[in-house]
């Protein structure tokens, strides 16, 4: 029997120590020491968990030269799913362990069931969350069923590997994290250590078999992921699962990749038959409406490596109260308020005593500079109440002193505007080196300032 001891933890980063603290003396971090009950476990209770299979080398590793590693040898395994490809940077990778996190009901446990059931490989899904019976009437409503995808309602990690090392999977998808529980401690599901001890367990069989695990995790009221902050540090790719459930879309972002890029995005539709892939998201963020309105302005905008066009609606009306209201949905408050001076400042406009509302088209939230001068554009229009023609579309990011500063992959958001039909761009005439107007069909004009657009759109 191992010995039952209290241990007082960091839910930031893990720390652990005999005694209370209020300031973490690891990470330095405030109010984070949650007391928990754990038993010491002997070495021999720690190895006989679960046993790696006899074709498995169980030679440690020796140091080898970087001139002799092998590059490129690993083959990714590419899901149908082409938006979950895009964001792990061109599919699965073997032995990797991947953790997805997102809000209650926003698709997580969907979405990993799909991919589970067309994922063309043997396929363990494990779920601590729901019964065999109800995961059968999701997968009826969300697509085919597949004989290669097994089910196993487990919480015991031990009994989990095991059946993993029978089943001989090609992909485990964990379901979730916060309801597995490890024999070597006696904490309850959920909490810091147990949440510690399984991923570790997770990682060891992953690295060993070569398998790539999937793991769901649950997220705060902050909005982070829940358990110690180590937690995304043990992991190979953290993604962020995103949305308001009010609208259809779903986002899917990379917050950590050791194999690819941190700047894909995938777009997916949430529908009564599960999420559907949005290959050109530029044609469904962008308005529906044949009436030409003021206050809206089409902004060409770039997501990793995907341009795509996005609508943003501005309303500017008279302040009821004394101080006037600023909201925006989908942009930064702070980068709103820096255009409103810069606006106020440079070209005389009345904001200060007017109502700001900002929201972006389509329920996702953007952070690319450049779409200020959209931004920009669509605030004068709602304030001089002058609509903006719907085949213009803006690029280019507005600076304190009023210049229309240069971005990055210009021509790639000028074949977008031209692919989808657009006749005018606006950019930053610092965007002009190298860029040849005569490849597009799309007529550019070529902004320094904010006054120009203003005499160039609403004079």
């Amino acid at each position: 029997m191992g010995k039952i001891r209290k241990v007082f933890i960091c839910s930031e980063c893990g720390a652990e120590s005999p005694k209370w603290f209020g300031k973490c003396p690891a990470c330095e971090s405030w109010n984070t020491c949650v007391e928990e009950v754990v038993s010491k476990d002997t070495q021999e209770d720690k190895q006989r968990v679960w046993q790696v299979a006899p074709s498995i080398s169980n030679k440690g590793p020796i140091p080898i030269a970087l001139t002799d590693i092998q590059s490129g040898t690993t083959n990714r395994i590419e899901t149908p799913n082409q938006e979950l490809n895009r964001v792990l940077g061109g599919g699965i990778v073997p032995g990797s362990l991947v953790l997805i996190g997102g809000q209650p009901g926003i698709g997580k446990s969907t979405l990993m069931l799909q991919i589970a059931m067309e994922v063309p490989a043997r396929v363990l899904y494990v779920s601590g969350e729901e019964s065999n019976e109800q995961i059968r009437m999701r997968a009826e409503r969300i697509g085919t069923l597949r004989e290669e995808c097994y089910i196993l309602t487990e919480t015991n990690t031990s009994k989990i590997l095991t059946h993993a090392q029978n089943l001989v999977p090609q992909l485990i998808i964990i379901d979730s994290i916060q309801t597995l529980a490890s024999p070597n401690l006696d904490a309850i599901s959920g909490s810091i250590s147990q949440i510690r001890e399984c991923t570790g367990e997770l990682q060891r069989y992953a690295k060993e078999t070569n398998v790539p695990i999937f793991i769901i995790g649950h997220i705060t009221k902050e909005g982070s992921i829940a358990g110690p902050k180590l937690l995304e540090h043990i992991v190979d790719a953290v993604l962020q699962f995103e949305g308001d459930r009010h609208y259809t879309y779903r986002i899917l972002r990379t917050l950590k990749n050791r194999f690819g890029s941190t700047d894909e995005m995938g777009i997916y539709e949430m529908q009564a038959n599960g999420l559907r892939e949005v290959s050109n998201p530029s044609e469904l963020l962008l308005s529906q409406t044949d009436e030409a309105l003021s206050g809206s302005a089409v902004a060409a905008t770039m997501e990793g490596m995907r341009p795509m066009l996005i609508e943003t609606q501005a309303l500017v009306s008279t302040a009821v109260y004394g101080n006037p209201q600023r909201s925006a949905t989908g942009f930064d408050l702070r980068r709103l308020s820096m255009l409103l001076a810069v606006l106020e400042k440079r070209c005389g406009f009345p904001f200060g005593q007017n109502d700001v509302f900002l929201n972006i088209a389509g329920g996702i939230r953007v952070d690319d500079p450049a779409i200020d001068l959209a931004i920009v554009s669509a605030l004068i229009s709602s304030l001089e109440d002058v609509a903006i023609p719907d085949k213009v579309c803006f690029a280019g990011e507005v600076g304190l002193s009023g210049e229309i500063r240069a971005v990055n992959r210009v021509e790639q958001r000028i074949q977008e505007a031209d692919k989808l039909g657009f006749e005018q761009i606006f950019i930053s005439k610092y965007n002009t080196k190298g860029l040849d107007p005569k490849r597009f069909n799309i007529q550019i004009f070529k902004l320094g300032k904010v006054e120009e657009l203003y005499n160039m759109m609403f004079k």
